[in-house]
């Protein structure tokens, strides 16, 4: 049977309507869109009802115009319970901590029928996270990752609705099946080449995962005091996630942790025989690039292969490099456009009345658990992001002890993620023997 027939996303996020719109005009699915009930997805599903679930996707540059679109969702369910009728394929739209949530909640007999699983936004272990459950059902779907999702979207208004905004597109991608030489994968690598998106395919799920900028910085520009007391103390001063101090978190040593957690990793994936991440070449050829006044090809290129102290002299430059647009258009003062002005959230109150952590860091503290979990199994030394996650978890002991007369969500509490770990390291050593 052809996948990509019946897809049915899960999750309720603008990243949802972006890619209905998408896979509704590159492939002319039959779409469903799926979330569990809760104060924020309220929104989305009465946003969708009024709009007699016709939705959009607008664009914030011209040259993504092949992104922009309407069409209309031809199934909504509220709660995963609730799924009804044959979806050839599920594209995992929610966030990584939530992947085994969402599936416990579904029927087995209906996931056993699912033919095709993509990952749009997965973790380092996601894959094999999912390929473990679906295998404790005697299934052999398949499980596709790619590195991340392919654009910055938004919603429209800045509440859930039923249109968004992709304000952002990344030019390459890498995506990984545990089907070899999958027709999936093909049928994939079409609808991005359509987008105008490279989209290289590795050899296997776990080294696309690899492939996620993420993995790399997230931890050392949140996981810290500096950016932990701009989230949770009460603070009036605006901090940016990527400014140098005092303005942000970047100092010499947060750029020396940076490092040292990139070589921990690739200790990790070299165990695993999968090919090392050049974080430079990655972070420039991949991301955002600087000009070559600013870093040279010959130390981008070179850059494994260089001395801990070059290499920290290099990453230093590469930020410093992009606290403006490099290629930005100056304006009549010889000013060019603030990029690195991004703002640190700070914790909130959500839909639900609960005190909440924002997606950054509560994201990466998964993530981190997860590599921590991992590199124990192999036996590979991980004092940096063991550092990073206690800070982090100290942290959130100390602020929810602080408001322990409010009422405080689940990230709040110190958790160890054990059963994802034990599943993604049965699948690990399965690949090993």
């Amino acid at each position: 049977m052809r996948d990509f027939k019946r897809v049915l996303l899960l999750g309720t996020g603008p990243t949802t309507i972006q890619l209905a719109v998408t896979l509704k005009n590159q492939l002319s699915c039959y779409i469903g869109v799926v979330g569990r009930e809760s104060a924020r997805s309220d929104c989305f599903f009465s946003s969708l009802k009024q709009s007699d679930q016709r939705i959009r996707a607008s664009i914030q540059n011209e040259k993504h115009r092949k992104l922009k679109g309407e069409c209309s969702i031809n199934h909504v369910f509220k709660g995963y319970e609730t799924i009804e009728g044959k979806w050839d394929t599920l594209i995992f739209s929610v966030t990584t901590d939530a992947y085994i949530e969402v599936l416990k909640q579904m029927n087995e007999k209906f996931l056993k029928q699912v033919s095709c699983i993509v990952l749009i936004s997965p973790t380092f272990g996601s894959n094999s996270l999912i390929r473990n459950y679906m295998s404790n059902l005697n299934s052999n779907t398949e499980v596709i990752s790619f590195s991340t999702y392919y654009g910055d979207t938004r919603w429209m208004h800045d509440k859930p609705s039923n249109h968004v905004i992709t304000t952002g597109v990344k030019k390459k991608l890498y995506i990984g099946s545990t089907q070899p030489l999958s027709e999936n994968v093909d049928r994939l690598c079409k609808v991005y080449e359509q987008l105008d998106i490279t989209l290289e395919v590795m050899k296997s799920p776990i080294e696309a995962e690899t492939k996620n900028i993420s993995l790399y910085v997230h931890p050392p520009l949140f996981m810290n005091d500096f950016s932990l007391n701009a989230i949770f103390e009460n603070i009036n001063i605006k901090k940016y996630v990527y400014k140098i101090y005092p303005e942000g978190p970047i100092t010499q040593y947060l750029i020396r942790d940076m490092l040292a957690q990139w070589k921990e990793i690739m200790n990790i994936t070299d165990k695993l025989n999968i090919k090392s991440v050049n974080l430079l070449q990655f972070m420039t050829d991949d991301n955002y690039p600087v000009r070559l006044e600013s870093l040279s090809r010959q130390d981008i290129e070179n850059f494994n292969r260089l001395e801990d102290i070059h290499q920290e002299y290099l990453l230093y430059i590469r930020y410093t490099s992009l606290l403006i647009d490099p290629f930005s258009e100056p304006d009549e003062e010889g000013k060019y456009f603030d990029f690195s002005a991004v703002p640190i959230r700070k914790m909130f109150i959500n839909r639900g009345g609960y005190l909440e952590i924002p997606r950054m860091p509560k994201e990466d503290y998964y993530r981190m658990k997860i590599i921590q979990g991992i590199s124990k199994y192999l036996d590979v030394d991980c004092p940096t992001i063991d550092k990073f996650i206690k800070t982090y978890e100290n942290k959130i002991e100390k602020v929810a002890q602080d408001h322990k007369n409010s009422l405080l969500s689940n990230a709040f509490i110190v958790q160890s993620f054990e059963k994802d770990i034990m599943m993604i390291c049965h699948e690990l050593e399965k690949g090993m023997i």
